[in-house]
């Protein structure tokens, strides 16, 4: 049993070597060893999580012959496990169910290039959420930024390129803070892996050394990570990268890249700095209220747009919202609200962006709200997929987005502040009725019968069958099955600290 303790290094090298070795390969071979990747290391991923639930302790992995403070560790428990094999699920899916996009929007010699970026993508996300070194999780930050605008700017048309230059423009500036930050810390402190540098942390606030460059450091992490997850009012890059990008891309990016950021920001909060000191320096209170502004400012926006998939996108920004208000409450119970509400929205945005592309079958691609009417009739699954997508969003009863919002108001009962309880209740209404105003709005419309409209139905292919029937189901499960989940999430939050 113990050699299971080697799979998450592997599955965070696997997609690595996976892709320089798809550079040399054609677009069907280096498909074929991308999904075969992606599958092996989502099985690793619960192969551990099995192992971590049996053992019920966290172990770490040491690279090399170097142990601490001096090599380089990977840290698994069962938060680790549970949010790695969930993204690989996220992803696999994500790539099914754009199968047939991808071969139309990418051309043939440059699909390899598509699944270069996907292995690395993979790769890095995976050792976002396992890595217990700091500048290791930079290093990954960057490798996840140069993937995510490859996987952006692939199609090649201007929008594309303007929507990457514009996200690789924030990303750097984000990433920039983040290196600063780490460089702060490290010369405060002398350690990068985490263990040591919260213990070096507690005994400089104990004796009230170093507090200001403390907490400059800690701002600008923060800040660096609320751009490069759209955090509002960081968000102008995320509609036109998310909206303009193929099916495939669009599902992971709006899912997974963000959520990558957003996992590394909790660990720096709970295994580098500690909840009490976050709480000390009043971060928690800060990213309350751009959460809750986030919330609130990105469903406005949904709600201007005429183009659907920029509508999607911009109800992603209300979303990470959602994620940092969690966090702004500063219990475990915002906390885990908000790790599975990554969870759930992961689950919910893919559904969308795969089933809004076979709702454009017959209307050229084109997502605007009126050439889509009566689009459900063309594409069934593509409809229900849809539909189940933007309920789950609105958080109607039985789908994962209610459970999410339950979890929230739950949390928001439990926070120490009466001013905190009252906003998150509040916000959490206004927020859910603009979610209705869009999402269902579109759902009436794309079930709208057309008058002597052509009637014409476009096949959806096993493969957007399979992953639009495998979304929903992961959406139900997340609504009505929560509570085993949540508990490993719990436990798992126990073992960070």
């Amino acid at each position: 049993m113990d050699f299971i303790r080697n799979f998450p290094f592997f599955s965070i090298w696997m997609p690595m070597v996976a892709g320089p070795v798809s550079s040399v390969l054609s677009g069907k071979k280096a498909r074929l060893l991308n999904w075969t990747v992606v599958v092996a290391s989502g099985l690793m991923s619960v192969a551990t999580l099995v192992y971590v639930l049996s053992t019920g302790e966290s172990f770490t992995y040491t690279m090399g012959a170097f142990p601490a403070p001096f090599g380089n560790e990977i840290r698994v428990g069962i938060l680790e496990a549970v949010t790695a094999s969930f993204f690989c699920l996220i992803m696999v899916l994500s790539l099914v169910g754009g199968h047939r996009f991808t071969k139309v929007d990418i051309p043939e010699e440059k699909q390899n290039l598509f699944y270069i970026m996907i292995n690395l993508l993979l790769s890095s996300l995976l050792a976002l959420i396992y890595t217990n070194d700091m500048f290791t999780g930079y290093v990954f930050i960057e490798i996840n930024t140069i993937s995510a605008c490859g996987l952006i700017m692939i199609r090649g048309w201007g929008r594309n390129l303007l929507a990457a230059i514009k996200y690789m423009i924030m990303s750097l500036l984000g990433s920039g803070l983040v290196l600063i930050s780490l460089s702060i810390l490290y010369g405060i402190t002398g350690h990068l892996l985490m263990e040591q540098m919260h213990e070096s942390i507690v005994e400089i606030v104990q004796k009230g050394t170093y507090t200001e460059p403390l907490t400059v450091a800690v701002g600008l992490f923060c800040v660096g990570i609320a751009i490069k997850s759209a955090l509002f009012p960081f968000h102008a890059w995320l509609p036109d990268a998310y909206g303009y990008s193929t099916c495939a891309s669009s599902a992971i990016l709006s899912s997974l890249v963000s959520k990558g950021y957003i996992f590394l920001l909790i660990k720096f909060f709970y295994r580098v700095i500690g909840a009490e000191i976050i709480h000390t320096i009043q971060v928690d209170d800060v990213l309350f209220v751009f959460g809750i502004a986030g919330m609130i400012f990105g469903s406005v926006s949904a709600i201007q747009q005429t183009d659907v998939s920029r509508m999607i996108a911009f109800s992603s920004v209300a979303q990470i919202g959602y994620i940092y208000m969690g966090f702004g409450l500063n219990t475990e119970a915002g906390i885990i609200a908000s790790i599975f509400h990554i969870l759930a929205h992961a689950a919910g945005k893919s559904l969308l962006f795969v089933s809004l592309n076979g709702l454009t079958q017959g209307t050229w691609e084109n997502a605007n709200y009126r050439l889509l009417r009566g689009s459900a009739y063309r594409n069934r699954i593509a409809g229900i997929g849809f539909a189940v997508g933007s309920l789950s969003m609105v958080g109607i009863p039985l789908l994962a987005g209610f459970t999410s919002k339950v979890y929230f108001a739950q949390a928001a009962f439990g926070a120490g502040s009466k001013v905190k309880m009252l906003v998150t209740l509040i916000a959490l209404a206004i927020s859910t009725i603009l979610n209705a105003m869009y999402f269902i709005g579109q759902v009436i419309n794309i079930y709208t019968p057309i008058e002597n409209a052509e009637k014409k139905r476009y096949a959806a292919g096993a493969s957007m069958w399979f992953a639009a029937l495998a979304f929903i189901v992961a959406n139900l499960v997340l609504g009505m099955g929560s509570q085993p989940i949540f508990r490993w999430i719990e436990r798992g939050l126990s073992m960070f600290s």
